[in-house]
């Protein structure tokens, strides 16, 4: 379990071919890995993955087809989001991310709002039932919140802090992301589903 508030930004190192999908070391950069352990869970660019070695500053996880298949993937020398899982004692700064990403998004805009910037992310057609206005999404990792929906478009604040302590500032129009969407909604919708 995550918060979806992103720790540091790391590098992809290697990426190898597995028979099950791909091994991958990732540059942690300055994220304190002295408190990690094989078979901890870190998220990268929201991807919940598995530790399976540790060298630091670098890390290895596996990456299933499923997981390549239904993500942006993790390209190497790609930037990527780092977050280490959720203890119990920790704050709930964001909200409650599984790492389990729904979806590829696009970028559909990227504008200034002041200081800000104004992202504008087309989902998925099947995600965007679970998109609400000042519900939770989660881009790439990064927990935001929902300012507008217009049907699968759907448009968040991102401050000045989040686009100098993530990948967000990078992105450009035509850029995919990795989407989680708030998990309540999920739940929810799943259970009106099948109560028709």
């Amino acid at each position: 379990m995550f918060t979806g508030i992103v720790a540091l930004v790391g590098t992809i190192h290697d990426v190898a071919p597995a028979p099950a999908g791909a091994r991958i070391v990732i540059d942690a950069g300055g994220l304190e890995l002295g408190d990690v352990a094989i078979g901890d869970s870190i998220a990268v660019n929201g991807v919940c993955l598995t530790v399976v070695e540790l060298d630091s500053p670098r890390f290895t996880v596996d990456a299933s087809q499923e997981t390549l298949g239904c993500t942006t993937g993790f390209p190497a020398q790609a930037k990527v989001n780092l977050e280490k899982s959720l203890r119990l004692a920790d704050r709930l700064g964001g909200h409650l991310v599984s790492g389990h990403v729904d979806g590829v998004g696009s970028v559909v805009c990227f504008e200034p709002a002041g200081a800000n910037r104004r992202l504008g992310v087309e989902a998925p057609y099947a995600l965007a039932k679970f998109i609400a206005p000042k519900g939770s999404i989660t881009v790439n990792g990064v927990s935001l919140t929902v300012n507008t929906v217009n049907g699968s478009v759907f448009e968040v604040n991102v401050i000045p802090h989040t686009l100098q302590t993530t990948n967000l500032g990078a992105l450009v129009v035509g850029a995919k992301v990795n989407l989680e969407v708030d998990m309540v909604a999920r739940y929810v919708g799943r259970l009106v589903e099948a109560s028709r």
